[in-house]
């Protein structure tokens, strides 16, 4: 009897955390007036593309992982001309982004790349339809 109540107790617990959960996932309010988004343009000296690549991987991988306020920092490359790098950055607000400037593992990929990189340039954007990209988002955790 004792062993059923505690199975009992274990599964009640494992429900309520669930749905606290699925909850939270559900209240997750994105405002897109708020958010920073942003294109960032790289050309990646050719002798340093697979260093550089491999630095940014784990930069990205780092930020999306550690910071709460990073929704995205998504890099590519142009299938034509491989070392020209675009970065989709998306951040929660603008405090969200200057955290992520003073962490180590930015602050790391900023000084090992510096000599790689031939030109940058950070375009500014802005949501049209700030309502669907939540939808977005959610779709990939189906």
């Amino acid at each position: 009897m004792k062993f059923i109540k505690t199975e009992f107790l274990f599964l009640l617990t494992i429900l309520f955390f669930s749905s606290c959960a699925q909850k939270a996932q559900e209240n997750i309010n994105v405002s897109s007036d708020k958010m920073i988004i942003r294109i960032s343009e790289i050309e990646i000296d050719p002798n340093y593309l697979d260093e550089y690549i491999s630095i940014l991987k784990e930069e990205a991988e780092a930020s999306v992982r550690l910071e709460k306020g990073v929704v995205s920092i998504y890099p590519m490359l142009q299938k034509e001309k491989p070392n020209e790098i675009r970065i989709l950055e998306i951040y929660a607000d603008k405090y969200a982004y200057e955290a992520h400037l003073q962490t180590p593992h930015f602050k790391h990929y900023k000084t090992t790349t510096l000599e790689m990189v031939k030109a940058l340039k950070l375009i500014d954007m802005e949501a049209i339809d700030g309502e669907t990209m939540p939808k977005i988002f959610t779709k990939l955790r189906q």
